[in-house]
């Protein structure tokens, strides 16, 4: 096959995929609320720096988004796995939307204290944290499995474009209206996001129900998902241990990056929001490129997503030497990119190998092993910015990301031994 014929039958995998109704109306919804999110991630952690001076509870903001998921994160999956995912994904837009317009109401009736904004973080957290798991569990309903990769990274596109947009948009109106009223404009994404889910047309199979006490039920359904990665898909704990080491770098990076911006760039508001739109702007390249090509085998993707790894570790290291704000953004657009290729190779591999009516349990339970190293990433970064410099967060980012990328080709050789037992275990299924 030419380059020529690749390329027509890449760009008739992406035609067909947007020819779907469903992934249209899910895609411009996810698009205007991730912007929103874009806008109120760069508010809300300056707002919350600006106030208390403190990097460490700067990055108490991204904790406490993190302790919901992780602690009720498998209970619901059990919940979302016997509910109908779009109506579940309404409910949580509309939520959001209320308790976000409750912060800069409560500022500026001057009843707001670092204490209540924390309050009404976490309580917004308890509701997003079923989110990821309703979008993730809904994708492989409405799409052929040959296309799940790139309606990953078409999911990814839009937190990417999102980021990319949002806070170069946020760091101007926060130096205009303020940090907090930033908050309303995300309020009202929220509420188009569930408005654009309103068209959509998700099947939904009632699950039997097969013990008369809940708790009892909830408990088995929980085992099940247990069992389901940890005994029968051992594959899918590499996968959870690859993207959980990953992210203990990443994702303290990235509340670390208005104190890289502010302490060490010496830059203000808005191009701090530029800085934000160069990690974005890395993400995104990444995106199209995993939408244009073709579905890479699983063990294959493992070796990308070291490379990626090691990627983000130079350049995290780079960053904390960077003379000039233009250098930085090159290299937080590089660190953008590494970071892309991990969530939609990982979020479809465990699609494809997960049933239906487990999709939401397996990716809870994915979210709190990668969450709890996310946590641990943000507590660190946090301590050594505040204890020590911001640049020795910098230059920690960079050699755990590189540890990543080690222990990653470690696994390797795992990963190619356990699909082999894959394939071996269906040879026999077909064969009896």
């Amino acid at each position: 096959m030419t380059k020529t014929q690749q390329a027509s039958g890449q760009f008739a995998t992406w035609r067909a995929l947007l020819k779907n109704r469903n992934v249209r109306w899910l895609w411009v919804g996810q698009l205007i609320s991730q912007t929103g999110e874009g806008l109120s991630k760069v508010a809300l952690l300056w707002f919350v720096y600006d106030l208390t001076g403190s990097a460490l509870k700067m990055t108490t903001i991204g904790i406490l988004q993190t302790i919901p998921p992780l602690v009720f994160g498998p209970l619901a999956g059990v919940v979302l796995d016997r509910i109908p995912k779009r109506l579940a994904m309404i409910v949580i837009d509309v939520v959001r939307a209320g308790l976000l317009t409750l912060i800069p109401l409560l500022y500026m009736m001057g009843l707001l204290n670092l204490y209540s904004l924390y309050v009404l973080v976490f309580v917004t957290a308890m509701f997003s944290m079923a989110f990821g798991p309703a979008l993730s569990s809904t994708e492989p309903l409405i799409v052929k499995e040959q296309q799940l990769t790139q309606i990953n990274a078409l999911d990814q596109s839009t937190m990417t474009i999102g980021q990319l947009i949002g806070p170069a948009i946020s760091g101007m109106l926060i130096a205009t209206i303020g940090a907090q009223n930033v908050l309303f404009i995300n309020a009202g994404t929220f509420l188009v996001s569930a408005l654009c889910k309103l068209p959509l047309e998700v099947p939904h199979k009632v699950a039997s129900i097969r013990s008369t006490h809940p708790m009892k039920q909830a408990l088995k359904d929980l085992k099940e998902g247990f069992t389901f990665i940890f005994v029968k898909h051992r594959l899918l704990i590499v996968l959870m241990a690859i993207s959980s080491l990953f992210t203990l770098g990443s994702t303290g990076f990235v509340y670390l990056l208005p104190v890289i911006g502010k302490e060490v760039l010496l830059a203000d508001p808005v191009h701090i929001g530029w800085l934000w739109a160069s990690l974005s702007a890395g993400i995104l390249l990444t995106t199209m490129w995993l939408i244009m090509t073709k579905p890479l085998p699983l063990c294959h993707r493992v070796w990308v997503i070291a490379a990626a790894a090691t990627v983000v570790g130079t350049a995290a290291l780079l960053l904390a030497g960077s003379p000039s704000l233009l250098l930085a953004a090159g290299l937080i657009a590089l660190i953008g990119a590494g970071s892309g290729m991990v969530n939609p190779f990982v979020s479809a591999s465990l699609q494809e190998r997960s049933p239906k009516d487990l999709l939401a349990r397996v990716f809870s339970l994915f979210n709190t092993g990668y969450l709890a190293f996310a946590m641990i990433g943000m507590t660190v970064v946090g301590w050594l910015a505040d204890t020590y410099d911001p640049i020795v967060s910098m230059v920690t980012i960079g050699v755990v990301s590189l540890g990543a990328a080690v222990v990653t080709v470690a696994m390797i050789p795992w990963c190619y031994r356990l699909q082999r037992g894959e394939k071996g275990k269906k040879r026999l299924a077909v064969a009896g």
